[in-house]
């Protein structure tokens, strides 16, 4: 079992994650609300670079990066039109991992995955705790705005979603990848493989660089 590299602290959102109840929800989905979204990527589609997420939505250090490094990325450069920014399903932590990414891909179906895993790490609980249930993914998806909950939900527990989650496990394991959240930065000067939990500092470093 490969584990998440930070364990953060998950007071406080056990008990609405588990059952299904309000969703808490962030000030990033203002700014996610607020640029362009085109399947699993957000930011202008023209932009030369892309820095790509891949994050399994159980990890408690992809929230931590998610509450502190993605907005100041959001609010940088993929407002800026410098990067786009893709988050991939890397799912490592167990079968709630996997329930969750075809969750959040059926809604990207109706133009929110960014909003579905935002509000999804805003009410992430204990992983592999049984929190991951219909309810609280129906809540998940209600409050990121997906509005034909039917279509979402024949989508979510569709196979079609197999071979995606199995390109990227391929992808990872081809960038060496053994932790979550990793990251590459791609564009016309290359790509560059950022590791795990990168600084904000080092992810525009390789925007510049991948610009060409």
């Amino acid at each position: 079992m490969v584990v998440a590299l930070i364990v953060v602290s998950q007071s406080g959102k056990e008990d609405n994650a588990s059952t299904g109840g309000d969703v808490a929800t962030n000030s990033t989905i203002t700014a996610v609300d607020n640029l362009d979204q085109e399947g699993t990527v957000l930011g202008d589609p023209s932009a030369k670079v892309k820095i790509v997420e891949f994050g399994d939505l159980q990890c408690p250090a992809c929230k931590q990066f998610s509450d502190t490094s993605i907005p100041k990325l959001l609010a940088g450069p993929v407002a800026g039109g410098d990067a786009k920014i893709e988050f991939k399903n890397y799912v490592i932590i167990g079968p709630e991992s996997e329930t969750a990414a075809k969750a959040s891909l059926a809604a990207s179906e109706q133009g929110r995955y960014w909003q579905f895993v935002e509000l999804f790490y805003a009410n992430q609980g204990t992983e592999n705790s049984g929190y991951v249930t219909d309810d609280f993914l129906t809540d998940i998806a209600t409050a990121a705005g997906v509005k034909d909950l039917d279509a979402w939900n024949e989508s979510r527990e569709s196979s079609k979603w197999d071979q995606t989650l199995a390109d990227i496990q391929q992808e990872a394991a081809d960038a060496r990848f053994t932790g979550t959240p990793s990251f590459l930065v791609t564009g016309p000067g290359g790509t560059q493989n950022l590791g795990s939990f990168p600084p904000v500092s080092q992810v525009e470093a390789a925007i510049r660089k991948a610009a060409g």
